[in-house]
């Protein structure tokens, strides 16, 4: 079987979950980059992390790297690259994406014109044509250029990994899928415990969360890019994967998993979200301000995502949105309480100083992951 080196771009300040879910796979790490978890894999190791991998924008097969400070290193450097190895002579290839960081060469469409005439040119020498048609499957490429560095993947995913396929509908400012389940994974939540998201908007967090219970693989049901490479991957390997994924699923879990909105219309998106995840049965949603949110329970978690007043008519609202936070969560039992958000002064009107705060990289916008941790519950006697 094939080996490749993989790479798994994901949310910066996420990398140390995205190692241990790869590491959890079985596949060794040969890498970690800000922004980007490397490691090795054969053709079902690419099948298994698109598919299982709740952390990763994206799976990439690493085609190579060189170093690059002028447009002709970059062209040279591209065009010595196997590329017949991946792409057949009727194949769509094109640099869908140019990253650079702290490069001489830092214009993304001009890293991407020139990379294309290098394929080009090596591959016109390969297959012995001098115009390719391009009506084969999809190659898309990814590059990133750090400190001159300039490292080369090949798009085994096409549509985000974030896109599970279940969020047909949505808020104004959604959490990402992939972000919603690294932040459940940042804390010491597991399906036994209590998870109540008083923000819950179209409802990722709870989703995200019922698909951990119920062991549901995120990646599932929904198609990749490199389904149609039989060239590069058997098709077996992904019927394997398919079949280990619903082997695992177990929807008799039994969870206490609760989304809270003030919006009628968003708790009814995420009762259809849940719906076509296939979740909603282990998921309770109720129209419910956060100034109504108690629990009668202990040992508890609020995971949410909050507004953060980026528009400039909420701002006004935010010190009374997050004292009434602060309020709510002092009256709750040995709670935890984890959220995200971009507001500067939350812990201030919370009224508390986070245990932990992590920053986090939500798209371009900075945001801050405030943990506050309450007591472990005791331990159950056998």
């Amino acid at each position: 079987m094939r080996k490749f080196e993989l790479i798994a771009p994901c949310h910066f300040g996420m990398e140390s979950v995205l190692k241990k879910e790869i590491v959890d796979l079985g596949y060794d790490i040969t890498e970690v980059q800000d922004g980007r978890v490397t490691f090795y894999g054969d053709e079902e190791a690419l099948c298994r992390a698109n598919v299982f991998l709740r952390t990763a924008e994206r799976i990439l097969i690493k085609v190579g790297s060189f170093h690059a400070e002028t447009f002709e290193e970059l062209f040279q450097g591209t065009k010595d690259l196997p590329w017949e190895e991946y792409i057949p002579a009727d194949g769509k290839f094109w640099v869908a994406k140019a990253a650079s960081v702290k490069s001489k060469l830092f214009s993304p469409s001009d890293i991407q014109s020139i990379m294309k005439k290098a394929m080009v040119e090596r591959l016109k020498g390969i297959y012995r044509v001098n115009w390719f048609e391009e009506n084969g499957e999809s190659f898309p490429i990814r590059v990133f250029l750090m400190k001159d560095e300039v490292t080369v993947g090949l798009d085994s995913t096409g549509e985000s990994l974030h896109k599970r396929g279940y969020r047909k509908l949505t808020a104004k400012a959604p959490i990402a899928e992939n972000l919603a389940a690294a932040l459940i994974m940042l804390t010491p939540w597991n399906k036994e415990r209590i998870l109540v998201d008083p923000f819950c908007g179209s409802g990722t967090i709870p989703i995200e969360a019922a698909m951990m219970a119920a062991n549901m693989a995120p990646g599932m049901n929904r198609s990749f890019t490199a389904e149609n490479w039989e060239h590069i991957i058997a098709k077996k390997n992904w019927y394997d994967t398919l079949d280990e994924a619903r082997e695992l699923i177990d929807l008799n879990v039994e969870t206490d998993i609760q989304g809270y909105d003030i919006d009628d219309e968003m708790v009814t998106i995420a009762r259809e979200n849940a719906k076509l995840a296939g979740v909603e049965h282990l998921i309770h949603f109720q129209r419910r301000g956060v100034e109504q949110l108690s629990h009668p329970k202990k040992y508890g978690f609020l995971i949410t995502n909050p507004p953060y007043g980026e528009r400039l008519q909420d701002k006004n609202e935010m010190p009374e949105l997050y004292r009434t936070i602060g309020e709510r969560y002092a009256n709750l039992d040995a709670w935890s309480m984890y959220l995200i958000t971009a507001y500067e002064q939350a812990e201030q009107y919370i009224g508390r100083k986070a245990d932990k705060n992590r920053k986090i990289y939500n798209g371009m916008m900075k945001t801050y992951f405030y943990q506050f941790m309450g007591p472990k519950p005791p331990k159950r006697r056998v």
